[in-house]
């Protein structure tokens, strides 16, 4: 499984839209530095994708988090790939019993197919809107992280990368 965090707020995401001519699309702008951040880890494999919505992003939340895919996999061994955030690394992190962590090399956030799912997040579920409270940031990630994860040959689409396929993990 491939590990990433992402912060979802009240800043506008501007993208391109249709309209018929000739009306032109306003778009409000916000600029709240207001934030939530999502735990996200994807099988590429499976095409599964499992959640968490935080206010913070600390080491303790990271343990929750991974606990949280752990047992959602308890029948697997998870080798989840992270990157270098000090959470990921932090002394007192809580790995399960069924799961390594392996780290991307530094500044490769290319290799991580987990930041394509946020893309394609971002692209659905949050362009063009401006929202005045983290609450309603909220909804909107609680209505899209589902209808994300239920489309798993989405996922497959998204994060099967030919050089992740090709990888055979037979623990013996």
């Amino acid at each position: 499984m491939f590990q990433d965090e992402a912060r979802f707020g009240r800043m506008v995401r501007i993208r391109r839209c249709w309209a018929p001519k000739p009306a032109r699309p306003m778009v409000g702008n916000g600029y709240e530095r207001e934030f939530l951040y999502v735990y996200g880890a994807v099988s590429s494999l499976q095409g599964q994708f499992d959640w968490m919505i935080t206010h913070i992003m600390n080491t303790t939340h990271m343990s929750e988090f991974l606990a949280q895919v752990s047992s959602a996999h308890r029948r697997d061994f998870i080798v989840m790939v992270v990157d270098g955030a000090s959470s990921h690394k932090a002394h007192d992190l809580v790995v399960p019993e069924n799961m390594r962590l392996l780290r991307l090399p530094p500044y490769s956030p290319e290799l991580n197919p987990q930041e394509h799912v946020w893309d394609e997040l971002r692209e659905k579920e949050f362009p063009n809107r401006v929202f005045n409270d983290l609450e309603s940031v909220r909804r909107q990630l609680e209505d899209g992280l589902p209808r994300l994860a239920a489309n798993r040959a989405s996922i497959r689409s998204l994060t099967a990368w030919p050089w992740i396929v090709s990888i055979n993990l037979n623990a013996h």
